[in-house]
């Protein structure tokens, strides 16, 4: 087995690490195998990449053998006991849990357990649309961003190349084999930012600007529309664009807008409690029954869930989630809710920060 080590002279992590742990603590960790099951192929390679003394460096751990591969886990595991947490790509669905088969098949007593994982790719692939990007492969998001890698094979590529080095060794077969996994070691570094659109759509947002604006809708009807202009915490590093279901998000580096309808109509607020009221039919309203007594019985009845409501022409804003109450629907069936748009709401800039983040949370989850 051979440990191989380098320094990254002058690279730059252009992401805040130290919002997920102290960078010191952080372990990017990724494996090269000759295949997908830990009990018919052989790990070959783990590559690792720290920081350490202001400086970003790679090890290396590299089976000339195939039975090399207890020395090399025990070795890793060793070194790995110095961190907390893990980051990797794909890392959930295959190299973490291959290594630990591999532990089990060599009676090995490590696990991943103890260490806090991000997933670059679980982070990353709810938002391939928002992206428009073909798919969330690790050289595909490194395109995406602009990072160029000097490695031009893929891992199931240098399989049978593997197989060679271990039949007749050669430099130039060990540095290709050496050189694919250090790429994929910089290619994380370099793409760590992505997780900045991660952020964008799972922390809250802070409103800088809010302002309603009037517009002629295509049958030149005019309607009204909220815009919230507000601050991203991590840069984005390419700008982003969507729309669905009335909403328009736009952002870039730090900065970003969203744009939604308000709905200008009457609406009606239903009573939880409708036992406890009844319902006036010729004035389309329900009363609390200490008032309603005061009414004649031949114009009340007893109140249902379905008309235990009152009404009110209001401005009001689509919410997917009980985030402001009261809420307000077009009838009892509907599953659309709003709350209105009140003077109190817009002076209020904490509650349209709260309600961007809001708008985003949906916009990830139907895009």
């Amino acid at each position: 087995m051979k440990i191989i080590e380098e320094t990254l002279e002058n690279f730059i992590v252009e992401y805040p690490l130290e919002e997920i742990a102290s960078p010191e603590r952080i372990l990017f960790i990724d494996i090269e195998t000759t295949g997908f099951t830990a009990r018919s192929s052989n790990l070959y390679l783990i590559g690792c990449a720290y920081f350490q003394a202001g400086k970003w460096r790679t090890i290396q751990w590299f089976a000339e053998k195939y039975d090399d591969e207890k020395e090399l886990i025990e070795s890793f595991f060793e070194f790995a006991s110095l961190y907390t947490h893990l980051i990797h790509f794909n890392g959930n669905n295959f190299d973490l849990p291959y290594i630990e088969q591999k532990c089990k098949m060599l009676c090995l007593d490590f696990s991943f357990k103890d260490f806090t994982g991000i997933d670059i790719y679980r982070r990353t692939s709810p938002y391939k649309f928002i992206l428009k990007i073909p798919n969330c492969k690790q050289k595909t998001i490194e395109q995406y961003l602009g990072i160029d890698r000097t490695d031009t094979f893929s891992g199931g590529e240098l399989i049978s190349l593997y197989h060679e080095y271990v039949k007749e060794p050669t430099s130039f077969r060990e540095q290709t084999l050496l050189l694919h996994n250090e790429d994929d070691l910089k290619g994380m570094l370099n793409i760590v930012p992505i997780l900045a659109y991660y952020d964008l759509f799972n922390s809250e947002v802070v409103a800088k600007k809010v302002q309603a604006n009037v517009y002629k809708d295509f049958d030149e009807s005019k309607k009204k529309e909220l815009l919230i202009n507000f601050h991203i915490k991590n840069m984005l590093k390419k700008p982003i664009s969507a729309q669905a279901e009335g909403i328009y998000l736009k952002a870039s580096g730090h900065e970003g807008t969203v744009k939604i309808p308000i709905f200008e109509a009457e609406l009606k607020y239903y009573y939880s409690n409708y036992k406890d009221y009844y319902y006036l039919p010729d004035e389309d309203v329900a009363l609390h029954r200490s008032v309603a007594t005061f009414v004649d019985k031949e114009h009340r009845v007893r109140a249902k869930a379905e008309n235990c409501y009152t009404r009110k022409y209001s401005e009001y804003l689509r919410e997917w989630d009980f985030l402001f109450t009261p809420f307000f629907k077009k009838d009892y069936q509907s599953k659309e809710i709003y709350f209105e748009l009140t003077d109190e709401i817009k002076r209020d800039r904490e509650v349209f920060s709260k309600y961007a983040s809001h708008i985003l949370e949906h916009m990830a989850h139907i895009l």
